[in-house]
């Protein structure tokens, strides 16, 4: 899909004011949960959620950042999967 957007002349002297528009787009829209973090990527042309993440980062936007204590918790999960189920019991 294809959407045109009218800007007001002064916006138009920025370098590239078609990607700020859609940088602003996927940032805004990630920001308010409009948008996964994979929506907001493939909007602005990644191919790797870690792009995403590394272009929130550049922009000082660390709100919705992957976190150390993201981390954490996705490493207990795994941790938990990994667990046999009869040695849950014996703890």
């Amino acid at each position: 899909m294809q959407i045109t957007v009218e800007l007001p002349n002064d916006l138009t002297q920025r370098p590239d004011p078609a990607r700020e528009a859609v940088e602003a787009l996927a940032i805004a829209g990630y920001c308010c949960g409009k948008l996964t973090a994979f929506q907001a990527g493939r909007l602005l042309g990644f191919t790797s959620p870690f792009q995403f993440e590394a272009f929130l980062k550049a922009r000082n936007i660390f709100d919705h950042a992957y976190s150390v204590a993201d981390l954490a918790e996705d490493m207990e999960t795994l941790r938990r999967l990994g667990e046999r189920p009869d040695s849950r019991r014996q703890a």
